[in-house]
């Protein structure tokens, strides 16, 4: 009779411990995306602020040595100003010049 009464009363209350065990499995999931989401967004913003560096790294050798050095960096950005305003006659020098004076 105890037996039963134990498997009665375990039947009964596994809803609960499962609902309490789902409950916490969302609570984790959350947490977890979350903590990614927000360690992606921490890592790629200083990889961004690291590529910013190293375009002015190069804009800063490209003006020093008259246009002789022209880094990997300040290449892919002069490309991509250039992309982005077509009909602009704006010379290297002053595309790396305006690199250097933008603001963050």
């Amino acid at each position: 009779m105890r037996l039963k009464k134990l498997a009665l009363v375990s039947l009964v209350l596994l809803p609960f411990a499962a609902g309490s065990a789902m409950a916490d499995a969302k609570f984790w999931r959350h947490a977890a995306t979350s903590g990614a989401t927000t360690g992606s967004t921490y890592l790629s913003s200083r990889d961004d602020h690291k590529m910013v560096i190293a375009t002015q790294d190069d804009a800063s050798a490209f003006l020093a040595s008259n246009g002789e050095i022209r880094g990997p960096y300040l290449e892919a950005a002069l490309r991509e100003m250039r992309n982005a305003t077509p009909g602009s006659s704006a010379s290297d020098i002053d595309l790396a010049t305006k690199i250097l004076t933008a603001q963050q």
